[in-house]
């Protein structure tokens, strides 16, 4: 290749990448005219052709495809761009957006559910990972709950990512998560139809793992008949009639797998196989463009689509099919692509979403093929007929890669978005049996997809919301097992049991073990990322709205009463504390992990600080402390960091859950003028001084230990009456000196600055003399 040749290429590849297709093109164009080897000419004619497609000349482009394909079958590689602008020309029509449904799809949509007028969406029933009825929930630590299967399948060598929040942090053992034993009960009694399907439909994927497929098919049939409206199920029994080679009938279940859930990309994808398996390979082709449209990464529809894409553009053959791909209702008319996609209408029957597919005369053996005409573009762009080989390809190479029936839901192929349509059917509990036993009776043999539709066209609506809700719903079922009383903030173990939030903590204060099961909680105590149940909250705050209420204000009750720091005060019987001191806590007792926490839940963050008293508990004097810091250990152990705050005195004792409070009331300093005042500041000052030459006298290490713990001694206050608790360097001093908490304790309680000052200038002479007579 010569150099200039080079640069004309790249200029090309430039040209195509700034989007300047007309003139990628024509370069291209002037390179064929040059002398090229037949598979350089090939690589020229197909980046030529992706010019033309993307430059809207889409006749010309076919032409060159088909040009390009006699010099040699095209292979995916060659066909990737054409395939990326098939499927960007189907978005910018529109095809795979999500349109809002009108009313009367609403009301068909929330048939049967009893959350369809409150604020519990439908979806909410619904697994994050694969967007069909809960079965088996397992609560995740950051509140989210997922069918059991899904966490196993996510579990697969892959960390494990929640759908609903994209959280991986706290996912850690995840397989040793267990069912949510409440939210299970509940979906139960609540739903025992989709329950019911769901455990048939674990029975099928059983059974045709071990090869029993007609049992397995029988197990389907059964679920499809009690659950009607559930796309997975129509989608899996579109695999098992695969499998036993019943094209039309695969066909069927998966349309009306697209019917139900019309941005789910398996059920395009289920659809394009049994399209393949029955020879219609154009209609196969635009189910797999849907697909590709819904989730571009899809590999298996990409490289099934590149084929059939090869096929389409093979050379025309002695053998040429009757029916070719009509590429202007493709990436012309928004309507005709857009009914793959269209919502459900129940009093349609199900049939296939695929638009008609033009015809043409087959042309004689040999006869060259006609050109399209540049007019035709505006109404038809066909590409050349498929070549026999495109028709009789193998059913099971079809199904290559979707032989596996999905447990609840593709893993690599959900359903696009959040707005679930699996269309939960709701049974009144009065029915049930007489449900089950007219299926044993009438649908031995099990229902189409297209049977099944008209079934519900003519089916009455079951139950109302009201009624449903009015018969199934009990506070008691919702009810913690600890406090005996509605759920609070509902927290769920990896063990399965749900509790109050402030019940487990409390429990977990004392022990790291279930209350229930007895199974160590040490990993979940050493997180310490207690997120709420979200689904349970939002049944609660939907269908239990007044006992909500009334729970919430009796804990707000209780809030306010603990956010008192006059009346029921905590107190932490331990030491000393005095004001602007720093005063850390090492917390390892259950009664007083409950009492920080309870501070820091309030807001208040503050405690009083009191000595021991054999008589009545505690001293009848104390400081108030305020918490700055709190570091939890894995254990449940904490250092608090603290600091004084203000004086009080005792004028109550209680006792409450297992530690000690108090009624208190504030001591400030008795405030004096005039020659009073002026004395005053000449005591402070003395005292101060007398009291730095002792802080001085002190060895290196002392003074180190003392800095690191009270930090240093405070600078000498210009007013010693500008704050109500005295000069700070006071309290420092007295925190710091050798004496006894009873010797410390008057102090506290003196009101008058002129006494303490007194009273620390007699404990330093003290000091004084004793350090002489060493």
């Amino acid at each position: 290749m010569s150099t200039e040749t080079h640069a004309m290429l790249q200029l090309a590849a430039e040209a195509f990448h700034l989007k300047n297709y007309e003139l990628a093109a024509d370069i291209y164009e002037d390179q064929l005219r040059e002398p090229v080897e037949p598979r350089g000419r090939l690589e020229l004619m197909v980046r030529r052709a992706d010019a033309l497609a993307f430059g809207g000349k889409l006749t010309e482009a076919f032409g060159v495809y088909q040009k390009a394909s006699e010099i040699e079958r095209l292979q995916p590689v060659h066909l990737g761009n054409l395939l990326t602008f098939l499927i960007e020309n189907m978005k910018r029509n529109g095809v795979g957006s999500k349109k809002k449904t009108d009313p009367g799809m609403e009301s068909v949509a929330t048939e049967g559910c009893p959350d369809a007028d409150t604020g519990c969406g439908q979806e909410a029933w619904s697994c994050r990972t694969c967007l069909a009825f809960l079965s088996e929930p397992v609560t995740l630590p950051c509140g989210h709950s997922l069918c059991k299967k899904c966490l196993e399948r996510e579990t697969g060598g892959q960390p494990v990512c929640c759908k609903e929040c994209s959280d991986t942090s706290q996912l850690k053992d995840v397989p040793g998560y267990r069912v949510n034993v409440v939210l299970g009960n509940i979906l139960c009694k609540w739903f025992p139809t989709q329950c019911r399907a769901a455990e048939l439909r674990r029975q099928g994927n059983s059974l045709y793992v071990d090869k029993k497929t007609e049992e397995a098919l029988d197990k389907y049939n059964q679920a499809i008949f009690i659950a009607p409206k559930d796309y997975l199920l129509f989608s899996n029994r579109s695999q098992i009639h695969a499998s036993l080679r019943r094209y039309d009938m695969a066909l069927s279940d998966a349309e009306t797998a697209c019917t139900l859930m019309p941005h789910w990309s398996k059920g395009h994808q289920r659809k394009a196989q049994a399209l393949v398996s029955l020879g219609r390979s154009d209609d196969a082709l635009k189910a797999y463009l849907l697909c590709l449209t819904l989730q571009p990464d899809c590999k298996l529809a990409k490289t099934e689509a590149q084929k059939l894409l090869g096929d389409f553009l093979a050379p025309v053959t002695d053998q040429v099919p009757d029916r070719v791909l009509d590429y202007s209702a493709l990436l012309c008319s928004r309507t005709t692509v857009k009914s793959g996609l269209a919502p459900w209408d129940p009093h349609t029957p199900a049939t296939s979403a695929a638009p008609r597919i033009h015809s043409r005369p087959t042309p004689p053996s040999g006869s060259p093929r006609t050109p399209v005409q540049s007019s035709q573009l505006s109404s038809e762009i066909d590409l050349p007929p498929s070549p026999p080989q495109a028709s009789s390809r193998l059913p099971c190479k079809s199904l290559k890669g979707s032989d596996v029936l999905d447990e609840e839901g593709a893993g690599d192929d959900r359903p696009n978005g959040t707005c679930c349509r699996h269309l939960l059917k709701r049974k009144r509990w009065s029915t049930e049996e007489e449900v089950v036993e007219d299926k044993r009776s009438t649908n031995e043999e099990g229902a189409t997809g297209s049977d099944v539709c008209k079934k519900l066209k003519s089916e009455p609506m079951i139950g109302a919301c009201n009624s449903v809700v009015g018969d199934l719903i009990d506070p008691t079922d919702l009810e913690c097992s600890l406090c005996m009383r509605l759920y609070y903030e509902p927290v769920t173990t990896p063990c399965g049991h749900t509790f109050c939030l402030k019940c487990l903590e409390r429990c977990l204060d004392h022990n790291p073990q279930c209350p229930l099961c007895k199974q160590e909680l040490s990993q979940f105590l050493a997180e310490r990322s207690y997120c709420k149940t979200s689904l349970m909250e939002s049944l609660i705050s939907t269908y239990l709205p007044a006992d909500l209420m009334e729970r919430s204000k009796v804990y707000h009750e209780e809030m306010a009463e603990f956010s008192n720091l006059n009346q029921n005060v905590p107190i932490f019987v331990c030491t000393m504390a005095f004001p602007t001191v720093p005063c850390p806590l090492h917390i390892f007792e259950p009664c007083y992990r409950l009492m920080i926490r309870r501070c820091m839940e309030t807001g208040t963050r503050c405690f009083g600080m009191c000595l021991g008293d054999e008589a009545k508990g505690f001293a009848d004097y104390g400081c108030l402390l305020e918490i700055r810091n709190v570091e939890v250990f894995a254990d449940g152990r904490s250092v608090v960091d603290c600091i004084g705050r203000r004086r009080f005195k005792v004028n109550q004792h209680r006792q409450q859950d297992g530690y000690n409070t108090a009624d208190i009331e504030y001591l400030e300093d008795v405030k004096v003028e005039g020659t009073a005042e002026k004395d005053l500041q000449t005591l402070h000052d003395a005292v101060y001084d007398h009291a730095l030459v002792w802080v001085n006298s002190l060895k290196p290490d002392q003074k180190e230990r003392i800095v690191a713990h009270f930090g240093p001694m405070p600078e000498k206050d210009s007013d010693p009456q500008a704050s109500p608790n005295g000069p700070s360097w006071c309290w420092w001093l007295l925190a710091v000196l050798p004496l006894d908490g009873r010797a410390q304790l008057p102090f506290v309680a003196l009101t008058s600055l002129q006494d303490r000052l007194h009273g620390i200038r007699r404990v330093l002479l003290f000091m004084a003399r004793n350090t002489r007579h060493r």
